[in-house]
């Protein structure tokens, strides 16, 4: 509907916008700075209108103005000045710098306004023009490489999938490490809706890949623990603040954005191709043979001979290298935002309606996104005022990718055997045989990846609104009170299939896995009572006082069953078995707050403190006061330097507080289930209930210093921050002779240590522009205490499908430790090899953490005239890849490595048990899958990387080229993102690919979608 109406909303537009100047008079002038240099880009506007014209590279302007009008001369670092025309035809300026535009206002906790200069923490703010052009699905990811101390990492699963974001590292055991998100000042539920694991599933969102990026003026990240006290224990990790798009007063804009990006898979892998399909050495004999071995490359040397395949067609035995290319197809994503805004007086408003449709590369697989959003603001009276915020979505995921080692994995067709063209496996299905699945691989679990393409379904919806309504009385110049409400209402239907005729299934005749109905409410009421007053030229006083009331709950039904009556009728009621599940939680958090800011001359004191009550936590232990305080001091203030524009050091002391990441663990629940015989179930959790558990806290230090130097071409942002939690809530095993298998306690205990370097030059300025930044980060991550146990085992918490290794929480060790087993050695060191000729399997040892402790990005941008580009290169170092794809290379021959030993068998290097130097020949198809099983250090590797992560290069048509035009601008932009990787240490796969956002998976890899290259162009039209 939208698509439809936008030809005739533009047609209209034109219509009513084209209006001529013949009484107008023809200005011309020039601008320049107090040293008499021209500025380039000033904005010159006609007052009472949205016309007007820009400065060129001599500093000189031309446009057509009223005579008894007036300019209106704006720019960056100058103060703004308003001339009277007076029928004149030559107007030059001199603007004036402007000292306050240091001063710049940025949004914190709860949505309070407050000067930069004043915060005593750092805080990090990203432009929402960098989110929209070249854009993500899911804006999360946009943020990679743009802010020091931020790390973010998206899940290799389709458009729209989860990312996984941390602040200064991770906190948490249970893997709820994110920040919390805030959408003008009201907190959002950013819960992952599911994950994939070892055995498998979909990635299905989380909340923040909702917002459209068209919405948003700005993303201020807030990233110490004083930054977001005042938010309680889910701001723990930090807090991610969205800022909206809000309309002008006394101006009408209407503007059109369209963005169409291509995504094209990359492949990523280095496969041997001198042998192909088989096993023991031999190639397939007949369609059985072949059908088995499709996973296989244990062949014979690839020589071109004609040799049956599973399609039973007999096909060259020759090298096929784009399989990977032709089985995903190239991704169209388009999006296009139509929005409307102004005010009066007394008022604004902005209206945006967007259609994001986006493919995945993965046929039969994609989304489509609506998204409305509202804001208006409103002056009732001189003292009473309301905002009001509505955003609805409406999203379709149609067949969710399924992951990891999941039946229904399209993506195993990365495995194909060397010689297998992906064609000969379509369309997957018999259709002369009730569509039974064809056989392609010895495993019927490993879904045909064609018959996943055609057959499967896996459609996930949510319909969600995110809004909130404030009202602000101002009593007097210093005392206003706020009461606002916030309102986070999604509901999910996600509905799965088994089709008809999977090999796996009972009889072939599918099964229905999930008809799932759920919703979840986030509710927060707050008030605020706020005193601002200046006592003298020399001391200010800022200080707040309020509460808040918290309440989510979750309800949900899966109705599920075995086995399809009529064939292809995917109803409940059509399987021959059936079964339900119903689930709720509630939570209720009630916190009262202060926060005060005692300003003299260059120095500032703040203090805020909150207390949180958990109803997640028993009586007595449930309440916490954290408190926290900070100071900065603006020491440029004290000096006369002409080299230092601005310096400011900052010290901050915070501590903040966590509860459970889930409800229900202080007591007994009771659980019925479905009956046998008609005879109902019932059944109690494993997790024995603690009824002492208490929040844990965390505790964080912050130091840094800001400066900016040479008329502000070199900034510079260093800080240094030291966070640790203590009663970290972890699930310690039980014996199972207790009746229980685990029980949360307060025992672990983390460490996060680290800088943070942000430095930003403006080298070039003049008709040439250049502006660039680099941020760095050196991340330490330590976990001091498990169970508080002298030598506590290693606590397991995610694995992959070959079984052989895992992530884990090692005491001493950065937390998501990849476990693996190394060779086992004698004391000199060797290598031990077994009688049958594999080396021997040593022990589990940590190999590193799946989180990398260094990474950062550079960023570009370059102007001239009306033409501009930029670019961004991010990097991440020291994180390991628990790699099931190097593992299964190994195992299905594959991988380069088994190239040795093919014809004459391998000998492994290293000693028997009894010393003996290993002189036994094995054939590479039993020694290199046999080395895999027993070694999974093999499939260990380094996840380090340096991506050229995005381009745009963009021209914009001015005012003044469209004077005689219903368009104010016009802005034409080709954009690429993830074009190339510059360094990478993975031969066969992307570093960044990943199975789960969930920290307890980082480094797990294997299964997902391969890495996506992006390219495309954005349009941005504004209208008078």
């Amino acid at each position: 509907m939208l698509k439809k109406a936008l030809p005739f909303l533009t047609l209209l537009l034109l219509l009513s916008q084209l209006y001529g100047f013949a009484q107008s008079n023809q200005v011309t002038g020039k601008v320049t700075g107090s040293d008499n240099s021209p500025l380039v880009g000033v904005s010159i506007q006609i007052s009472g209108t949205t016309q007007g014209a820009i400065t060129d590279v001599d500093g000189n302007y031309r446009v057509e103005v009223p005579g008894n009008g007036s300019l209106i001369f704006s720019y960056i670092g100058y103060k703004n000045q308003t001339v009277p025309v007076n029928n004149r035809s030559v107007i030059n300026v001199v603007l004036e710098s402007d000292a306050t535009a240091l001063q710049e206002v940025v949004v914190t906790a709860l949505g309070i306004k407050k000067e930069e200069r004043k915060l005593g923490y750092s805080v990090s703010k990203v432009g929402g023009e960098v989110l929209n052009v070249a854009r993500e699905a899911n804006v999360a990811n946009s943020l990679s490489g743009r802010v020091s101390g931020l790390n973010v990492a998206g899940t290799s699963g389709g458009p729209g999938s989860s990312a996984r974001i941390n602040i200064r590292g991770v906190t948490s055991f249970s893997g709820s490490s994110s920040p919390l998100i805030v959408i003008n000042g009201v907190p959002m539920d950013n819960s992952n809706r599911g994950s994939s694991g070892e055995w498998g599933g979909a990635d299905q969102g989380d909340g923040i890949g909702n917002i459209n990026p068209d919405d948003i003026e700005t993303m201020t990240v807030l990233k110490g623990s004083t930054a977001s006290a005042l938010y309680g224990s889910r701001a723990a990790n930090g807090v991610i603040q969205i800022t909206t798009k809000s309309g002008v007063k006394g101006k009408t804009t209407i503007e059109y954005n369209t963005n169409l990006q291509f995504d094209k898979a990359v492949d990523n892998t280095d496969w041997q191709y001198e042998y192909g399909q088989g096993t023991q050495g031999v190639r397939p004999v007949d369609v059985a043979s072949a059908a088995l071995s499709g996973r296989n490359s244990w062949g014979e040397r690839l020589d071109g001979v004609p040799t049956i395949q599973s399609d039973g067609q007999l096909h060259p035995y020759s090298a096929v290298k784009d399989n990977i290319e032709n089985f995903y197809r190239t991704a169209a994503s388009w999006t296009n935002t139509v929005a409307i805004s102004g005010g009066g007086d007394r008022g604004t408003y902005r209206l945006s309606l967007s259609n994001l449709d986006g493919q995945s590369i993965l046929r039969n697989s994609g989304l489509d996104r609506k998204t409305v959003n509202f804001n208006t603001s409103y002056e009732i009276t001189k003292k009473l005022s309301f905002n009001l915020m509505a955003n609805y979505i409406d999203q379709k995921d149609k067949n969710r990718p399924y992951l990891s080692d999941a039946p229904m994995n399209a993506n195993n067709i990365v495995f194909l055997a060397t010689n297998v063209d992906q064609a000969s496996l379509a369309p997957g299905y018999d259709a002369s045989n009730n569509g039974l699945e064809t056989a392609w691989s010895d495993d019927i679990y490993a879904t045909n990846p064609w018959f996943v393409v055609n057959q499967f379904k896996n459609d996930i919806s949510r319909r969600r609104l995110i809004s909130a309504i404030s009202a602000r009385y101002q009593f007097f110049d210093f005392l206003s009170l706020q009461a606002r409400v916030g309102y986070d209402f999604s509901s999910d239907r996600r509905f799965t299939v088994n089709p008809y005729g999977t090999l796996f299934s009972s009889n072939g005749e599918g099964s229905l896995e999930a008809l799932y109905q759920g919703t979840r409410l986030e509710l927060n009421t707050d008030a605020l009572l706020s005193f601002s007053k200046n006592i003298n030229d020399d001391f200010s006083i800022d200080a707040s006082v309020g509460g808040n009331f918290r309440r989510n709950n979750t309800e949900s039904t899966r109705l599920y069953g075995g086995q399809f009556i009529v064939p292809y009728l995917y109803t409940p009621t059509n399987t021959r078995t059936r079964n339900s599940e119903y689930l709720y939680t509630a939570l209720e958090t009630p916190s009262v707050y202060y926060t005060a800011d005692f300003s003299y001359k260059y120095l500032t004191l703040s203090t805020t403190g909150r207390y949180d009550t958990f109803s997640s936590l028993p009586r007595g232990n449930r309440s916490l006061f954290t408190p926290s305080v900070s100071t900065s001091f603006v020491f440029s203030d004290l000096l006369n330097t002409p080299a230092l524009n601005y310096g400011k050091i900052r010290a901050s002391y915070a501590e903040t507080s966590g509860e459970p990441a889930q409800p229900y663990q202080t007591a007994f629940y009771y659980n019925v289930n479905n009956p046998i015989n008609g005879v109902a179930r019932g059944s109690f959790d494993s997790k024995l209930p603690n009824a002492n558990l208490k929040p844990f806290s965390l505790n964080e230090i912050e130091i840094g210093t800001e400066m900016k130097f040479l008329d502000n071409r070199l900034g510079l942002d260093v800080t240094y921050f030291d966070r640790k939690t203590e009663g970290e809530i972890v699930s310690a095993s039980l014996s199972s002779s207790t009746g229980f298998n685990s029980r949360s306690v307060n025992l672990g205990s983390t460490s996060n240590r680290g800088i943070e370097l942000m430095v930003s030059g403006n080298p070039i300025r003049s008709a040439f522009n250049w502006n660039t930044s680099f941020n760095f980060t050196k991340l330490k991550n330590e976990v001091l205490d498990i169970d508080q146990s002298e030598n506590p085992s290693p606590l397991q918490t995610g694995t992959y499908r070959p079984l052989n290794g895992n992530i884990s929480i090692v005491k001493g060790l950065p937390i998501a430790q990849v476990m693996a087993y190394d060779y086992k050695r004698d004391a000199n060191g060797n290598v031990i090899v077994g009688a049958n000729g594999v080396p021997l399997r040593g022990d589990l040892k940590p190999m590193g953490s799946g989180l990398p402790n260094l990474y950062g990005g550079w960023n570009n941008d370059f102007s001239y005239k009306n033409f501009n580009l930029s670019f961004l290169i991010d990097f991440k170092y020291n994180n390991k890849v628990l790699s099931a794809t190097e593992h299964y290379s190994y195992v299905r021959g594959l991988n380069k490595a088994t190239l040795v030993g093919r014809e004459n068998g391998v000998v492994a290097e290293g000693v028997k048990e009894d010393g003996s130097v290993n002189e036994t020949v094995v054939p590479a198809y039993i020694y290199y899958p046999q080395l895999a099983n027993n070694v999974s250090a093999v499939s260990v590797l380094d996840g380090s990387f340096i991506k050229f992560r995005q381009l745009t290069l963009g021209y914009t048509f001015t005012p003044t080229l469209l004077t005689r035009t219903p368009f104010q601008s016009i802005g034409l932009s080709l954009v690429g993102r993830n074009l190339f990787t510059i360094m990478k240490h993975t031969d066969n796969i992307d570093p960044e690919n990943t199975i789960s956002s969930l920290v307890t998976y980082a480094g797990v890899e294997g299964g997902s979608l391969p890495f996506a290259r992006t390219y495309g162009f954005t349009v941005n039209v504004k209208f008078k």
